[in-house]
């Protein structure tokens, strides 16, 4: 079993992030007297909000998935998910376009690059 500071250290995060992530009912660990215990269970149970995390998930979406919903509630809820990740990815390929797009205009209302820009967020709102 590992004390919160080596778990801490192991998944580069704050000790006080395992203790938020309890009190949000996503961890529950081991106590010993007054100090908290990870068994190798809950190192994967990190892993997995980390890796949620990474995918976008809230913590609130998280601790859903994480206890015991059935595989099709999951899927669905994984199908929301990227969704979402899509039309962010979308919303941040036009922002680097409109950073790559070296504009040599003065007015960047008068830049054709930027225009398209501007008309195709006009067209998705």
């Amino acid at each position: 079993m590992k004390s919160i500071g080596e778990v801490a250290a192991r998944f580069g995060l704050p000790a006080h992030v395992l203790r938020y992530w309890e009190a949000e009912g996503l961890l529950t660990p081991a106590r010993v007297g007054t100090r908290r215990r990870y068994t190798d269970a809950d190192l994967h149970r990190v892993a997995a909000i980390l890796v949620a995390k990474e995918a976008g998930f809230e913590l609130a979406d998280i601790r859903t998935m994480l206890t015991g919903r059935s595989a099709a509630d999951r899927a669905a809820m994984a199908a929301r998910q990227r969704d979402r990740l899509r039309a962010r990815i979308a919303r941040a390929q036009a922002a680097l376009e409109l950073l790559e797009g070296d504009c040599p205009h003065d007015e960047l209302m008068a830049c054709p690059h930027f225009r398209d820009l501007l008309n195709r967020q006009l067209e998705r709102s």
